[in-house]
């Protein structure tokens, strides 16, 4: 096929950036790339906005992921969560795919550049992951370049139903990572005194989970966690209206499972007595800290059970991320600390199928839905922590407002795209 089923112009819209700081952050008109023999050209259906691009923007050329490109000579075009269709297939890829397929694209590309090896600091020598929305093109697009390092990393992840909402597929890369953070834990568990250990990979079924942090991240948490049916799911968070949030998307789902959702708030219920008296002063089975606090990580430590998994999930900024840990419970209680950063394309595929499966519903993560021009509105409101939830962004659907909504269902997509 060779993309006539799509009118391609000439020119798209992009966020792009081309220095440090928001004064260098844009939405303008850019050249449409158009694929080589190796290369796909997709359109962006729906493209989710990522906490992580507030880093990208203050560090500028300076992130470690842009590896010294003179990004003012060469703008970045940012967005690494998003849904695409392809529109046009290059020649030696015309037995792989075809003008219609829809997919999500892993960002984090561990491979060795292909392209633009002159842009990379020392002709890209020793450089093994490139990113989506770094050195390579991004969602916040009205089109985007797929290129060799995508395909050759297989980060090019099919969408497992045809008809998925754009804007739940757009944010599976987020949720990716939480599949790959409590795939991270692992119980050795033995059936009676001489039998040998064996392994429950995942969060314990049957035990008991504590999620500190009730915040987006944390939320998705919550969610993933009832697909392994713990006994009882504790969230904790110092806001009360996030964990109001908690029990109105999940309360529900977790009596249908059997499961017991208790929400806490720390200044005014002791969450250190509240896990006593669930585990009857065993403690918990998984602790997973969703938010970024040293003070949350060193309390989190007394939360946990024999044989515990303790999951340092939120991350800490640079300087102030060393923190105190009592080695006797590391120990005496035989507990395994573990921490994940993203995921893996099989995360990415495996989010697909829990969706699609209807095991987690992304519906209950979209709080804010707007145009391409919104980007750089919604990144402001994300450093200034005043937007809790997901916001995504329809390149192709032109609007001059932002809307707020409490959950984003496809037939809320079907609608607002038909409008």
């Amino acid at each position: 096929m060779n993309g006539n089923e799509f009118v391609i112009p000439t020119e798209m819209r992009a966020l792009t950036l081309d220095g440090a700081g928001f004064d260098h952050l844009r939405v303008q008109y850019v050249p449409t790339p158009r694929p080589g023999a190796h290369q796909l050209l997709a359109r962006v259906d729906a493209a989710g906005i990522c906490t992580s691009l507030i880093k990208l923007i203050e560090q500028g050329p300076d992130h470690p992921l842009v590896y010294g490109w003179d990004i003012s000579r060469y703008p970045l075009i940012l967005g690494d969560e998003g849904a695409v269709t392809l529109v046009e297939v290059g020649e030696a890829l015309r037995q792989r795919y075809r003008v219609g397929e829809r997919y999500v694209i892993q960002p984090a590309v561990e491979y060795a550049p292909i392209n633009h090896m002159e842009r990379y600091r020392n002709g890209g020598k020793g450089v093994q992951k490139i990113a989506v929305g770094y050195t390579l093109p991004g969602h916040l697009a009205e089109y985007i370049l797929i290129p060799e390092e995508v395909l050759a990393a297989d980060c090019l992840v099919p969408l497992p139903q045809a008809d998925m909402a754009a804007a739940h597929a757009a944010i599976s890369e987020p949720m990716s990572c939480v599949i790959s953070a409590q795939d991270h834990h692992v119980h050795l568990v033995q059936e009676k005194p001489l039998a040998a250990r064996s392994v429950i990979k995942g969060l314990k079924p049957g035990g008991v989970t504590v999620v500190i942090g009730a915040g987006a991240m944390g939320r998705m948490h919550v969610e993933l966690a009832m697909y392994y049916r713990p006994r009882v799911i504790i969230c904790s968070d110092l806001i009360q209206e996030r964990l109001d949030i908690v029990q109105r998307l999940f309360s529900a789902r977790a009596e249908q499972l059997g499961i017991v959702l208790l929400t806490v708030n720390p200044n005014q219920t002791d969450l250190k007595n509240l896990v006593n008296e669930v585990t009857g002063y065993r403690g918990a089975d998984d602790v997973i800290v969703a938010v970024g606090s040293a003070q949350a990580i060193e309390a989190a430590q007394t939360y946990v059970g024999r044989g515990a998994v303790l999951n340092l999930f939120g991350g800490l900024k640079r300087g102030q991320d060393v923190v105190g840990f009592d080695t006797s419970i590391i120990h005496y209680q035989e507990i395994n600390v573990t921490g994940s950063s993203g995921g893996s394309p099989w995360d990415i595929a495996r989010t697909l199928e829990l969706m699609a499966a209807g095991e987690v519903d992304a519906s209950n993560h979209i709080t804010r839905i707007g145009d391409l021009e919104h980007a750089p509105q919604f990144l402001e409101m994300i450093k200034a922590q005043a937007l809790d939830g997901k916001a995504v962004v329809y390149p192709h659907r032109r609007t001059t407002e932002i809307i707020v909504v409490p959950r984003w269902t496809a037939e809320d997509e079907k609608r607002y795209l038909q409008g």
